[in-house]
């Protein structure tokens, strides 16, 4: 097998068990290429049991965060339907290891996205809007990671939940718009769409660059989640977790570690 194959399946069976692993790059010098490799392989596994590609995933957009990490260039994950919540869904905490849930912002394409995509109006690559909320989920220990540790780990994604959506044209500026995240109705972070690459209808642009530098596809019908509007905060073992975007609504998830807890969470 070839390096990034066994990568993907020592990742494949840590995501599928809840069970941490070492991180790849402590057994090889793993760059961005092999990286992306794994990411591929990992995913090509999840299809090839019945998963269906529904869209893709930023990472690194605060430049914050950028920094704190020592990098230079916003990353690339891999939507699957298995990883889709229904608004108001309840999530099995058991599911994941030490997982975490951060406010987005997501776009749902109009149409296929490569890199011709620059400098065509955002109107006519993007159908709609909506508030999100991304679990990420490091499947390595300690959530500690390199760069090409979390690449390969299609950028921790584990599950993902969609507001209403809100036509693009009708949405407005997207540039600065009020973000919260509320867990059992009390505030836990405070941010800004600005967060997001600035603006994040960036995120389009940078979705094409990167797709075509790493073998992406965008096709029209999916999601693109533009990343993080705040700092990720640890997901509950049960209760609710809420996030707003002003002007867009409001997107929620319900959590549970246990019978005990979802029958709790189900009497509410």
């Amino acid at each position: 097998m070839t390096a990034d194959a066994v990568f993907a399946a020592a990742l494949d069976t840590a995501q599928r068990t809840a069970s941490p692993i070492s991180q790849v790059s402590s057994a090889a010098d793993v760059g961005l290429d092999t990286a992306y490799a794994t990411q591929h392989a990992l995913i090509a596994r999840r299809v090839a049991r019945g998963e269906r590609i529904t869209g893709l995933k930023l990472g690194f957009t605060s430049q914050a965060k950028a920094q704190q990490m020592g990098v230079h260039d916003v990353i690339m994950g891999t939507l699957t339907d298995a990883m889709r919540l229904d608004d108001g869904a309840v999530f099995d905490r058991r599911s994941a290891i030490h997982p975490r849930i951060e406010p987005e912002v997501a776009y749902l394409l109009a149409a296929d996205i490569d890199g011709s995509t620059a400098g065509r109006p955002l109107a006519e690559v993007v159908a709609a809007v909506a508030p999100a909320l991304e679990i990420i989920d490091s499947r390595y220990r300690d959530f500690r990671f390199s760069l090409a540790d979390v690449v390969a780990d299609n950028t921790s994604a584990a599950a993902y939940v969609i507001g209403p959506w809100t036509a693009f044209t009708q949405a407005g500026a997207l540039d600065n718009r009020a973000v919260q995240l509320e867990v059992d109705g009390r505030v836990s972070a405070t941010g800004s769409t600005a967060a997001i690459l600035g603006d994040p209808g960036r995120a389009i642009a940078a979705a094409a660059r990167l797709a075509g530098r790493h073998g992406f596809t965008l096709r029209a019908g999916t999601v693109l989640l533009a990343g993080a509007a705040t700092a990720a905060v640890p997901l509950p073992d049960h209760g609710v977790v809420e996030a707003t975007i002003a002007g867009l609504g409001r997107v929620g998830i319900r959590t549970h570690d246990g019978a005990d807890s979802l029958a709790q969470e189900e009497a509410r």
